[in-house]
């Protein structure tokens, strides 16, 4: 599975996906990107500075791997949206979905689906 075909895996997964794209350590979008018909919040400028801060955001994470385990995913509920990290590899994939998706399902798919890439 290619990282483009990931991406498109996980956007099918429910119609209140938003977005989904694949953060790389520098904070740079390699794949992906937002669902046809769904509009931006936030401009091109925003964005870079939110893929840098999750990068950074997962790397910190990864600290407490040898007390905690590794991190699967992680989750912001927001006041307009449900933004969830998954590292994947070397990567980061990110989704945004509106605030009424069911975000415990979405989350355990959307794990399957990467462990099925990892494969």
């Amino acid at each position: 599975m290619e990282k483009e075909e990931l991406c498109n895996s996980i956007k099918k997964l429910d119609t209140m996906i938003r977005f989904v794209g694949l953060i790389n350590n520098k904070g740079h979008l390699v794949a992906g990107g937002m669902n046809e018909g769904k509009k931006t919040l936030e401009d091109t400028k925003k964005d870079e500075m939110l893929y840098m801060e999750l990068a950074l955001r997962v790397r910190m994470r990864q600290e407490f791997d040898s007390e905690l385990g590794p991190v699967r995913f992680a989750m912001s509920y927001r006041d307009k949206v449900v933004v969830m990290s998954f590292p994947v590899d070397k990567e980061i994939l990110l989704v945004s979905a509106e605030r009424d998706i069911n975000f415990s399902k979405l989350a355990f798919d959307a794990l399957k689906i990467i462990e099925q890439y990892l494969k």
